[in-house]
């Protein structure tokens, strides 16, 4: 049922789902208070107040959501949709042949960056927590695998995969944004508040020598696609974990504001895992 739902929705013009998406995403902000005073206290941490600034974020949370089925299930014509100014960020990292390391926050259409990869650059293999629902992990690895194209699960046989592709050479993708396990990560400041964040992009750099690349995929207006932006952090990586993490926080942050509008700044960023404790401000 829900993948006959997507299919269908990948057929509408991506202009039609945008507006449908905007509409979606006003309605969650105005059901759910708790989501709303979420989305506005992360906004203002990064200096983005004002009831303006969060309906507009939201809206663009549902653009997000409802562009999705276009990008798994019509990739072609998603990828026509694409554009870039900073190949040659990729290309270089390309030919230092170390492999790429790909960090892409929830910002713009995070999707299609690793499509985007994939079809222009060669092999990827990109990190992701399997859904507790067996059909709804189906859905989401059939919507993400394509050609060149690969997924690994947030686990220790995945982590194993990306050193294996970085390893060839080859690129891997992870969303570093995300709120780490206890154990696999460590508080580091994220627009100026302490967030705990992952260590495994920090190990793997350190560990292979892969280049970093931070990349989003910005939602352009008008349904005319994504602009995918690149931009690789600049090394030497870091030595400490803490450091290596905040490394990669203040990378992400100078991303956002390209379009902060379009970070998923209701994202519960800054809840603290069983188990810790956040530092004392």
């Amino acid at each position: 049922m829900l993948l006959t739902f997507y299919r269908l929705l990948a057929r509408l013009p991506l202009g039609w789902l945008h507006r449908l998406g905007r509409c979606l995403g006003l309605l969650v902000y105005r059901s759910s208070a708790d989501y709303a005073a979420r989305l506005r206290a992360n906004a203002a941490l990064g200096g983005y107040e004002g009831e303006d600034f969060a309906r507009r974020s939201a809206a663009a949370a549902g653009e997000g959501a409802l562009e999705i089925p276009r990008v798994w299930f019509r990739p072609d014509r998603a990828l026509a949709e694409c554009r870039t100014d900073d190949w040659d960020a990729v290309q270089g990292a390309l030919d230092e042949g170390k492999g790429i390391l790909f960090l892409t926050p929830h910002l713009g259409c995070f999707e299609v960056a690793a499509r985007y990869y994939a079809h222009r650059g060669g092999p990827i293999t990109v990190l992701y927590r399997p859904p507790r629902k067996a059909w709804v992990s189906q859905l989401v690895e059939g919507g993400r695998r394509g050609p060149n194209l690969d997924t690994a699960p947030a686990n220790l046989q995945g982590v194993r995969q990306l050193v294996r592709a970085l390893r060839r050479g080859e690129a891997i993708g992870i969303l570093p944004d995300q709120v780490p396990g206890n154990g696999e990560g460590v508080w580091a400041p994220f627009f100026g508040k302490p967030a705990f964040s992952m260590v495994l992009p920090g190990r793997l750099a350190a560990q292979t020598g892969a280049a970093v690349v931070l990349a989003a995929g910005e939602r352009l207006p008008g349904g005319q696609g994504w602009k995918v932006h690149f931009v690789r952090l600049p090394g030497p990586v870091p030595e400490t974990a803490e450091d290596q993490a905040a490394w990669v926080n203040a990378g992400m942050e100078a991303m956002i504001r390209r379009c902060p509008e379009q970070y998923l700044w209701g994202y519960n960023r800054y809840k603290a895992p069983r188990g810790e404790t956040p530092p004392a401000a």
